[in-house]
């Protein structure tokens, strides 16, 4: 007779993850993971599984999950050719600093490394993993699943958050073994804050004439105490993708990135919070006027770009906090920059509307369509690379962006993960065509979980930063950027969705609203030309003189 501690190793994992606070996760099922599917099926009632059409389906909504609320995000696929459909999902979000668990199968423990041929058998899979992730672990026995799968989560919530993975050979999910209780995996403590670190910056910033504070991923949870500090400071926050709406973007004190280099002219003092300030420090200018200060969870980061001059190795809750009580004992009487800022706000709204005037309309009837307290959900398309300066995002993690990796396709997938962290919050995913088409077969997925996520899929049939660049830097050379849409109202309507067509920002403003009223899955089409190149907006020239070798 079994004992109550005898059990399989995908017993043993599911119950890890179910006392870890998992209660969805995203996945396919298949052969080298029979025995973790039949565990979680006999825990349906703790924790949920939601499919999808191809792999790396499943790891982006896991994803858009971890993006939009700061948790953890899992999903699981079989081996080989399963996991490294989900390489680019990982890669997005090793670059985003996403807390993602990767779930995978294995071969036979007794066949791994000889070359045998089984089935999704691929060289040094562990190792691949490790490669993507802060950290990777095979569980060889099924003893080891509590250890293992705490180690896995205290890894993801313990210093700077990116993805882990965990593979279970096929035999050793099926085998059953006394295993013992179940361990939590508790983070480590932060780094303790140094008290003559925090005295120092608080010393440039509270002596500064015109300090700024630059704010990425990693400044999320830090909200309510970087707008303390904007205040005292009268210092603009600026963002660019990640760390979008830490501070809201219809006050003042939010700039985008062109207002924000310019305003960058006469910065003496910077406060880096949970970025790496690498498009300001490389692209803006640097001269000695300008005194850094950079806070960040990973000790690695600090220094990684420029030698800051004061570098504070913290959480960034922590350290803000900090600097809020340290400030106050330096700080300049300061006026309110309210007007100005505004109408630096206001000269950088204008001048977009004029370089990328289709783009800046289009997003003006998206903006005004989704609820404030809606999602964003971005892609690599000409109307979206303008939201990053032509978006106003009004609350942290309401806009997901696939960050420096700029992974193209990810967005329509992700945002389905999105919804379902958010059920009850309006999710917008704007694509174009190219992108959309990655995952457009999530289109099915969408509508079996009936997850009312509104689709735009901007159509011009072409990879359109491809496209020009083709025409105007390489004489002409079109090969290989444009292609054939299918009819994707059409396509939609295939699908079971909701499909409509509109041509203009009027009309997809009320096709938007009409779409979220509806709560439906839905794709929009609009057909769209080319349109204005977005970058000399989006990348102005330097405001200050490149520090001289």
């Amino acid at each position: 007779m079994t004992s109550a501690n005898t059990i399989s190793g995908g017993e043993a994992v599911v119950r890890s993850l179910i006392a870890h606070g998992i209660d969805t996760i995203f996945g396919l099922p298949g052969i080298q993971l029979d025995h973790f599917f039949n565990a979680l099926h006999d825990h349906g009632n703790e924790i949920r599984v939601l499919n999808a059409r191809h792999e790396q389906g499943t790891a982006y909504m896991a994803f858009g999950w971890a993006q939009s609320t700061g948790k953890i995000g899992a999903y699981a696929v079989v081996p080989g050719p399963g996991i490294l459909n989900t390489g680019a999902a990982l890669a997005t979000a090793y670059g985003c600093s996403a807390k993602v668990l990767a779930f995978t199968g294995q071969i036979p423990s007794d066949t791994i490394g000889r070359g045998i041929g089984m089935l999704h058998e691929i060289p040094d899979q562990l190792g691949i993993l490790e490669r993507l992730t802060k950290h990777a672990a095979r569980i060889n026995h099924p003893s080891e699943a509590p250890s293992a799968v705490a180690e896995a989560f205290r890894q993801l919530q313990s210093g700077r958050p990116r993805p882990v993975a965990l593979e279970v050979p096929m035999d050793i999910l099926a085998m059953k073994a006394p295993v013992g209780p179940t361990i939590i995996g508790e983070p480590d403590p932060m780094p303790a804050l140094d008290p003559d670190q925090i005295e120092a910056a608080a010393k440039i910033l509270g002596n500064a004439k015109q300090p700024m504070i630059f704010v990425g991923g990693g400044a999320y949870d830090a909200a309510v105490e970087i707008r303390e500090l904007s205040a005292m400071l009268q210092a603009p926050v600026v963002s660019y993708q990640n760390g979008r709406g830490i501070v809201d973007e219809r006050e003042p004190y939010a700039l985008n990135h062109p207002a924000g280099n310019e305003y960058w002219g006469d910065c003496d003092a910077a406060l880096a919070i949970g970025c790496r300030m690498q498009i300001e420090r490389m692209f803006w200018g640097l001269d000695d006027s300008v005194k850094v200060v950079h806070v960040d969870v990973d000790p690695t980061e600090i220094s990684r770009i420029a030698k800051p001059a004061v570098g504070i190795v913290a959480d960034a809750t922590d350290a803000a906090r900090a600097l809020v009580n340290a400030v106050a004992g330096h700080n300049r009487k300061r006026a309110s920059r309210a007007d100005q800022l505004t109408a630096l706000r206001a000269k950088h709204h204008a001048r977009a509307e004029g370089i990328v005037g289709p783009q800046m309309a289009f997003l003006g009837a998206l903006r005004r369509a989704l609820p404030a307290d809606g999602f964003f959900v971005d892609e690599f398309t000409q109307v979206a690379y303008v939201a990053r300066i032509g978006f106003p995002v009004y609350a942290p993690r309401t806009m997901v962006t696939p960050g420096y990796q700029g992974t193209l396709g990810y967005g329509y997938a992700t945002s389905l993960g999105v919804q379902v962290a958010n059920p009850d919050k309006p999710v917008l995913s704007v694509n174009g065509d190219g992108g959309f088409m990655f995952t457009a077969n999530e289109i099915a997925t969408a509508v079996h979980h009936k997850l009312p996520v509104v689709s735009v899929v901007f159509a011009d049939g072409a990879y359109g930063n491809v496209l020009r660049m083709q025409k105007e830097l390489h004489d002409g050379r079109v090969i290989g950027s444009t292609f054939t849409n299918p009819d994707f109202v059409k396509l939609a309507e295939a699908y079971g969705a909701d499909g409509r067509r509109a041509e203009t920002p009027a009309a997809l403003e009320t096709a938007v609203r009409e779409a979220f009223a509806a709560r439906r899955p839905t794709v929009i089409e609009v057909p769209v030309g080319e349109m204005p190149e977005p970058w000399p907006v989006i990348r102005p020239a330097p405001s200050k003189p490149k520090q001289k070798e």
